[in-house]
């Protein structure tokens, strides 16, 4: 589906739709700007023409080069493998547009977002209390994402207000910011009628680090070292979407060496996380045995990273243009023998799971996350694939998945069950095509690390082991980052974990939540 048959399609929900212009600078990619006066309404339109929650929304500040604010809404239309930005400008003056946030949920995180960074209004939010720059200690009138900043100037302080829930019996349980476990910060405040949770509110932002500001004025190489860093549990995931931003607008040719080391690294990234969130599942309900089980096979795989990349977490790997590692015919022996070891352990681990009455009766029912529910919040990743949403970036925007016939991995009940089960077949998945790209990988060829960042702007994705994890970049003409916008899984998917625990006992609260296992990093940002 090209342009033309984009704006045909939104005219047929929105005959009013007339776009200022219409580009489409790469292949996956289709960039239209329109009026304000029709944001929402176009906006609203490609929601229902492609199914697609608000997958990115952010501003930016052009106000010394056109004296406006721009504001982006991107979609994704898996059908034709692209993704779909909608753009308006803003005179600094009436800096405010007419919220999406009523019609379209997950249009709201970012409007309170966008509110906070850049103090531009998205009227008619119901809800624009701000996420994480905290009232209590972050003087209002201060904009942080806006270019003329400096530093914060004095301003009023607030306090930030909490949804109550009132009735007889109803009593609250603040828990956080500060855990027990070696987790990140977040304030979890229940509200209960005896044991069932009838509202959870999350507070999240307490490690906001201004990394979305960092970028700015960076070159590569300092910006990708800083992309490793955004989630210590994703640094492949986060390297590689930023790299692929940056390679898009220089216009790189990825190699085949390339395209398949980079799926067998964002591969070992995915199976450590999943093994490692199954020994979690398992520590919250007691069963201890398997828990140590899997953080002996999560061990072994992280050594395997060390043994062909030199970083246990996968570090300075993603190089603009390559990779900086050669996979050759003795690291793909370590990498074939090594799972071997690894699967065998994993295939015991699942099967004492799954052959446990009692683990499987904890998380049976427990945590359930409804499809419509999810559709309606925006939910992705992983988390929506176990409600039966079947949405993975491998199986559509990659071409050696495709090759590999990928398997997307979905379930229909949406409870810790299914977010478990997911995450057995999908290391198991991850298992296969680790040893079919060894397989098929040749030998490296022509190093391209000396390739220079050039001016553009581009949106770089990959599907990460929570779900997509998405960079924005605008590079200027010095060849240095003028805007980078980032957008973690784990973004989308706090509100989706707030209403899967509706019902539930306070004490599976953990176990839903490790269910989820979302990032306090990559969300706060």
């Amino acid at each position: 589906m090209d342009c033309p048959e984009i704006i045909t399609g939104i005219k047929n929900i929105f005959p009013q739709f007339n776009p200022i212009s219409a580009s489409q600078d790469y292949p996956d990619e289709v960039s239209l700007s329109v009026e304000p006066e029709i944001f929402k309404s176009t906006c609203l339109a490609f929601h229902r023409l492609l199914v697609s929650p608000v997958m990115m929304m952010f501003a930016l500040d052009e106000r010394e080069k056109s004296g406006n604010f721009l504001i982006k809404c991107i979609f994704v239309n898996i059908k034709q493998g692209q993704w779909i930005t909608v753009s308006m400008a803003l005179g600094a003056q009436t800096a405010s547009y007419e919220s999406l946030a009523r019609s379209l949920y997950s249009a709201n995180l970012f409007e309170r977002e966008i509110r906070e960074m850049f103090g531009i209004e998205a009227k008619g939010n119901p809800d624009l209390r701000s996420l994480h720059l905290h009232d209590e200690v972050w003087p209002a009138g201060n904009y942080p994402l806006r270019k003329d900043f400096k530093q914060a100037q004095a301003g009023g302080l607030g306090e930030y207000k909490f949804a109550r829930v009132d009735g007889e019996g109803v009593y609250e349980i603040p828990v956080g910011p500060v855990h027990a476990g070696i987790i990140g910060p977040g304030h979890f405040r229940f509200s209960a009628a005896g044991e069932p949770i009838i509202n959870l509110e999350t507070r999240l932002g307490f490690t906001h680090r201004g990394v979305e500001k960092l970028f700015e004025g960076k070159d590569y190489v300092l910006a990708s070292q800083l992309a490793e860093c955004v989630s210590g549990d994703s640094c492949f995931a986060h390297s590689m979407a930023f790299t692929h931003a940056a390679e898009k607008i220089c216009g790189n040719i990825i190699s085949k060496h390339t395209r398949y080391s980079r799926a067998i690294f964002l591969e070992l990234e995915r199976m450590y996380n999943h093994v490692n969130t199954i020994g979690g599942m398992a520590t919250d309900v007691g069963f201890s045995f398997p828990a140590a089980y899997a953080s002996i096979i999560k061990e072994a795989i992280l050594r395997l990273n060390q043994k062909i990349a030199g970083s246990r977490y996968l570090k300075q790997v993603n190089i603009l243009g390559s990779v900086a590692v050669e996979l050759d015919e003795a690291k793909k022996n370590i990498i074939c023998e090594d799972l071997d070891k690894i699967t065998r352990d994993f295939s015991e681990l699942a099967g004492i799971l799954e052959g446990s009455v009692s683990f499987m009766d904890r998380i049976d029912t427990t945590g359930v996350l409804k499809r419509k529910t999810a559709e309606d919040l925006g939910v992705i990743g992983l988390a929506a694939r176990a409600s039966g949403i079947g949405l993975d970036l491998r199986k559509y925007f990659s071409g050696v998945y495709q090759e590999a016939k990928f398997r997307m991995i979905t379930q229909s009940s949406g409870d810790a069950c299914a977010r478990f089960k997911a995450r057995v077949r999908e290391f198991e998945e991850s298992a296969r095509l680790i040893r079919e790209f060894a397989e098929k990988i040749p030998l490296k060829e022509t190093n391209a690390s000396d390739f220079k960042l050039k001016t553009g702007q581009a949106l770089g994705y990959v599907e990460g082991w929570r779900g997509p994890v998405l960079y924005w970049l605008k590079v200027d003409d010095a060849g240095l980052i003028e805007r980078c916008k980032i957008v973690d899984a784990s973004f989308h998917n706090w509100q989706g974990l707030c209403f899967a625990v509706l019902g539930n006992i306070i004490p599976d609260f953990p176990l839903c939540n490790k269910s989820f296992d979302l990032s306090y990093s990559g969300n706060d940002l």
